[in-house]
């Protein structure tokens, strides 16, 4: 089996990843993750994902590297890290009573025969109808200023869902374990 590489410093990924219980490193790639002209949310992560794999590919020759990357979508919006208070504020207000799609890039690139598997998982979240005390509350408990959307689903977060919809949860925290083992399978790595 080639040696795993999950192309991240997210703790979250880090963590998703070690539930398969294989053996893996980290590194993280430095990559713009710049939205292009007129790229759409989908597009977007796909071609993220495959960046960030491929960014490490010289560094790590005869690799399975796992590039991801995740936005969350409002309607049409594409909704980033908000990284402050305001921002999570605005954000978590503007998805009160509707859906938030997070769309997940997945690549899983062989780094010794260039092979790379691509796909978008998407996950939707109904969430709750969100006042501004209640928001602030949250904001003020969890703080999750780094994560896509202005919660954190692993923690306090699901508490402001409704309903969660989609085929892999694991996509919701940023890392699509079902269709990881899929790619990994393909690439003939044992799971378990």
């Amino acid at each position: 089996m080639l040696p795993l590489l999950l192309a991240s410093s997210s703790p979250y990924r880090r963590e998703l990843l070690s539930r398969l219980r294989l053996p893996f490193v980290c590194a993280s790639p430095d990559v713009d993750e710049s939205r292009l002209p007129d790229e759409n949310a989908n597009d977007l992560v796909r071609r993220l994902a495959i960046l960030k794999a491929r960014a490490l590919a010289a560094v790590y020759p005869g690799h399975l590297i796992i590039g991801s990357d995740q936005v969350a979508v409002l309607g049409e919006q594409i909704l980033g890290k908000p990284h402050s208070f305001d921002k999570a504020c605005e954000q978590l207000l503007a998805a009160s009573g509707t859906s938030v799609t997070f769309l997940t890039g997945l690549a899983l690139l062989n780094s010794h025969s260039g092979e790379c598997q691509v796909d978008v998982v998407p996950f939707t979240v109904q969430m709750r109808e969100l006042d501004l005390p209640r928001i602030e509350r949250y904001l003020h408990a969890e703080q999750p200023y780094d994560c896509a959307g202005s919660f954190k689903a692993e923690g306090l977060g699901v508490s402001l869902f409704q309903s969660t919809h989609g085929a892999d949860a694991t996509s919701l925290v940023g890392l699509p374990l079902i269709r990881l083992v899929d790619m990994l399978l393909k690439e003939g790595v044992q799971v378990p």
